[in-house]
Protein backbone atom coordinates (compact mmCIF):
# COMPACT_ATOMS: atom_id res chain seq x y z
CA UNK A 1 0.00 0.00 0.00
CA UNK A 2 1.05 3.84 -0.79
CA UNK A 3 2.48 5.75 2.19
CA UNK A 4 2.78 9.04 0.30
CA UNK A 5 2.62 9.41 -2.99
CA UNK A 6 1.13 6.29 -5.20
CA UNK A 7 2.48 5.81 -8.79
CA UNK A 8 -0.11 3.49 -10.59
CA UNK A 9 0.21 1.13 -13.55
CA UNK A 10 -2.73 1.70 -16.25
CA UNK A 11 -4.11 -0.93 -18.10
CA UNK A 12 -6.60 -1.82 -21.03
CA UNK A 13 -7.39 -4.79 -22.37
CA UNK A 14 -4.82 -6.34 -20.34
CA UNK A 15 -1.70 -4.84 -21.81
CA UNK A 16 0.48 -2.07 -19.88
CA UNK A 17 -0.57 1.24 -21.66
CA UNK A 18 1.29 3.63 -18.97
CA UNK A 19 3.02 3.26 -15.45
CA UNK A 20 4.36 5.47 -13.06
CA UNK A 21 0.71 7.63 -13.23
CA UNK A 22 -0.24 9.62 -10.64
CA UNK A 23 -2.90 11.81 -12.40
CA UNK A 24 -5.61 10.39 -14.42
CA UNK A 25 -8.92 12.26 -15.26
CA UNK A 26 -11.69 10.61 -17.58
CA UNK A 27 -13.40 12.97 -19.68
CA UNK A 28 -16.28 11.25 -21.47
CA UNK A 29 -14.99 9.13 -23.86
CA UNK A 30 -10.65 10.00 -23.31
CA UNK A 31 -9.05 9.72 -20.14
CA UNK A 32 -5.72 11.79 -19.29
CA UNK A 33 -3.00 10.02 -17.80
CA UNK A 34 -0.14 11.56 -16.26
CA UNK A 35 3.31 10.35 -15.10
CA UNK A 36 5.74 11.29 -12.07
CA UNK A 37 8.13 13.19 -14.42
CA UNK A 38 5.23 14.90 -16.36
CA UNK A 39 4.79 12.70 -19.16
CA UNK A 40 1.21 12.99 -20.72
CA UNK A 41 -0.99 10.49 -22.90
CA UNK A 42 -4.49 10.68 -24.05
CA UNK A 43 -6.67 7.47 -24.52
CA UNK A 44 -9.29 7.71 -26.60
CA UNK A 45 -12.26 6.07 -26.29
CA UNK A 46 -12.28 4.30 -23.25
CA UNK A 47 -13.07 5.24 -19.23
CA UNK A 48 -12.09 4.44 -16.15
CA UNK A 49 -13.75 1.35 -14.85
CA UNK A 50 -11.24 0.72 -11.57
CA UNK A 51 -8.78 1.79 -9.15
CA UNK A 52 -7.01 -0.42 -7.12
CA UNK A 53 -5.44 1.25 -4.02
CA UNK A 54 -3.59 -1.42 -2.49
CA UNK A 55 -2.36 -3.12 -6.22
CA UNK A 56 -1.59 0.70 -7.38
CA UNK A 57 -3.55 -0.11 -10.68
CA UNK A 58 -5.77 1.99 -12.82
CA UNK A 59 -8.42 -0.65 -15.62
CA UNK A 60 -9.56 1.15 -18.39
CA UNK A 61 -12.38 -0.27 -20.27
CA UNK A 62 -13.14 0.75 -24.43
CA UNK A 63 -16.31 2.33 -25.17
CA UNK A 64 -18.71 0.61 -27.80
Amino acid sequence: MCERMCEYRVFLDGELVFDEVVYARDYGGRVLLRNVVGEAKVVDRCKIVEVSVEETRIVLARLS
